[in-house]
């Protein structure tokens, strides 16, 4: 491993580490005030979301002009700004808002830098690390930031603050590489891109297949919450947080088993992993005990591992050889965090209605499964080709 991959991946582990942490600090303080709605959770999930959506068509086109280096660093320094707001008693809509602006700088960088430190061979591997150690860092992220938020949510925050401004030092130590991509975009540029990326169907493909994953978890770690309270008893951030670990885990495994079962020319094999994470998500809204739910949230996790490490990686190999890795990033932020917001806005219309948990969750599964079906039946037969870069 080179100092640069090495650099990045404690970066990434950092900031993904402060990005759950600052998460289950904010459940913690729902879960502790009696004035919060109980839709104030999936609220704050969709002003994060928002942030994305608005900065999609600017956010990859910087990545690909600015070394991503210091777009990194900016992102991590934002994250940063909005933690400290939160701490000093700004309205949490308005600080998480501020986080996602950094997390929406922050990631067409993380992905985009990996093809200028890696070559196409190495791209699945290097994906399955950095999967691999963001998960180990959402995992204990979760779990110490449930754990400190718990005794005190403003010691909480500031370990977030840390963590953030310790990844921006980090990103320093990473090369310096500036492309000639467009400084000054319009919306119309990223309409454009949109319109060459999709040209190709494994692009689309791709980035159809990542929106419907990331909506599916985003709407699922929203109704943990909910499920676990109602079904299994829980009561504050870290019950909440020892559940989703195991989906975590799972992910992890799914990670590392990525490469070795779905190489970029085998890329038609992540449907399979699609359907069982439909599947998984249905038979888990009746699961009545915790062992029961633990099992199912480590295979869901293991299959949305197996499913997303491939297609990230196709992407940004198909972006470095087209519109910018960056860009690529970007577009695939826009629409999956376009369809997150969707998912997640419907699931807190449902929370508002009153509508049962166990039919939400069992519902947002069959769709699950149904929308993989209908994108696999529109995946390209032929394997995917790159040229030697």
């Amino acid at each position: 491993m080179s100092k640069s991959v090495f650099a990045l991946l404690v970066a990434q582990f950092l900031s993904a580490f402060g990005d759950n942490a600052i998460l289950f600090a904010v459940i913690a303080l729902v879960m502790k005030s009696s004035e919060l709605p109980s839709w104030y959770i999936p609220a704050l999930q969709s002003v994060f979301i928002l942030a994305y959506i608005l900065l999609a068509a600017f956010a990859g086109p910087f990545a690909d002009h600015h070394p991503k280096r210091i777009v990194l660093l900016l992102g991590n320094l934002l994250k940063a700004a909005g933690a400290l707001l939160i701490l000093v008693h700004v309205e949490p809509l308005l600080a998480f808002l501020l986080v996602g602006a950094g997390a929406a700088i922050y990631s067409p960088a993380k992905y985009g830098i990996l093809p200028e430190l890696v070559g196409e061979q190495q791209l699945v591997k290097i994906n399955s690390w950095i999967e691999g150690s963001t998960i180990v860092a959402i995992l204990l992220g979760m779990l110490v930031g449930a754990k400190l938020a718990d005794q005190s949510i403003a010691l909480a925050l500031q370990m977030t603050i840390a963590l953030f401004i310790c990844s921006a030092l980090v990103t320093l130590i990473l090369p310096s590489v500036r492309h000639a991509g467009k400084q000054h975009v319009t919306a119309m540029d990223f309409i454009n891109d949109i319109k060459l990326f999709f040209g190709q169907p494994i692009a689309r493909f791709s980035i159809l297949g990542a929106t419907l994953f990331w909506s599916a978890a985003a709407v699922l770690r929203v109704m943990i919450v909910a499920w676990g309270a109602l079904i299994l008893g829980m009561t504050n951030a870290s019950d909440v947080a020892e559940l989703t670990v195991f989906l975590a885990i799972g992910i992890i495994i799914g990670s590392a088993l990525a490469p070795v079962i779905i190489p970029m020319q085998k890329l038609r094999r992540v449907r399979y992993a699609a359907f069982a994470f439909g599947l998984l998500m249905v038979l888990l809204a009746f699961m009545e005990s915790l062992w029961p739910a633990r099992i199912t949230m480590l295979m869901i996790g293991m299959a949305g591992g197996i499913f997303i490490v491939p297609i990230n990686a196709t992407l940004q190999e198909i972006g470095h050889q087209s519109i910018g890795s960056g860009s690529a990033v970007a577009i695939l932020n826009f629409f999956a965090n376009l369809g997150m917001l969707v998912s997640v806005g419907l699931y807190t219309l449902s929370e508002s209605m009153n509508v049962p948990i166990v039919t939400s969750m069992s519902v947002a599964g069959t769709i699950v499964l149904l929308i993989a079906i209908m994108i696999a039946l529109h995946l390209p037969k032929t394997p995917i080709q790159f040229t030697d870069h």
